[in-house]
């Protein structure tokens, strides 16, 4: 055999078969090595009030100042916060009245009574709102069904949900202060993830989105993991579309802080349907 030559050699048989099998139980297919350990939703809550908090500690008093959303600076922001806490605390104590309020105007007057106010005061009620909430969950039923601003989602769901809002304020805030973007534990992400595939029906009612998708979503990163999305509709086949990106700037896609352009993804099957679902995931955001 003379040089730049190749020997061909015939693998021993099943081997393919033997090498997928080994991989297989090293590895479950659509999860992530080394495991995310499973944490509750209250504890999701709890860590992401406790890095809001930790942001609020470390801001200068000239930062409180700054414009972060709508017109709301960041005292304002901690206000709107403060009001959310006062709406959820009101929902878990079964009030009607705090199931059919406008998540922005109902939170607006607590927005309000903050300015003016020394931001140590703003800070200060805004971790015994976080604190009360977490007192209202001891020994809650976490399959119990709670409506917030007209939506209904087991309580599970919403202190996931909660817990995305409050890391999505803490970079808007970050942002404007000029100080790096934080990323949830993984833990903390991958509830997060969880909730964001499960709402996609939801998101593609809210835009329109005309089904049936058979989507297989791949957020890549710790925390992430593969899941099967069936997207309904009364199409008589449905598209298959396969959707791969990161999972933090996938979160920051459903919390609408990236834009579906802005989304470094790869994306195989129906393009159009793709691009659908990707806004679909944009209008899960309250804001």
């Amino acid at each position: 055999m003379t040089a730049g030559q190749h020997e061909h050699v015939t693998p021993p048989a099943g081997l393919r078969e033997r090498v997928l099998e080994a991989s297989l139980r090293a590895r479950q297919a659509g999860h992530t090595v080394p495991e995310v350990p499973r944490i509750s939703p209250d504890e999701a809550f709890s860590r992401a009030a406790d890095a809001f908090y930790g942001l609020l500690c470390a801001l200068d008093e000239q930062d409180w100042r700054l414009h972060v959303l709508r017109d709301l600076d960041v005292q304002g922001l901690a206000g709107h916060l403060i009001g959310v806490e006062e709406d959820v605390q009101r929902a878990l104590s079964g009030d009607p009245v705090a199931e059919h309020k406008d998540h922005v105007a109902s939170t607006q007057p607590a927005a309000d009574r903050q300015a003016g106010r020394a931001p140590a005061a703003t800070r200060t009620d805004w971790r015994r709102a976080a604190d009360r909430t977490l007192e209202l969950l001891r020994d809650a039923d976490m399959t119990a069904e709670v409506t917030v601003w007209g939506i209904p989602l087991p309580l599970s769901a919403l202190l996931v949900a909660r817990a995305f809002e409050l890391w999505t304020h803490e970079n808007d805030i970050r942002g404007e202060a000029g100080l790096p973007a934080s990323v949830p534990d993984a833990s903390t992400l991958r509830q997060m993830t969880e909730l964001a595939t499960s709402m996609l029906p939801f998101g593609a009612m809210l835009t329109g989105l005309q089904g049936p998708i058979n989507l297989r979503l791949v957020l890549t990163g710790a925390g992430g993991g593969t899941w099967d999305v069936v997207i309904g509709g009364d199409a008589p086949e449905p598209a298959a579309v396969g959707i791969v990106t990161d999972v933090v700037d996938f979160c920051r896609l459903a919390a609408n802080r990236l834009t579906p352009a802005d989304l470094d993804r790869q994306v195989t099957g129906d393009q159009g349907r793709a691009a659908g679902v990707l806004a679909a995931a944009a209008a899960l955001a309250l804001d």
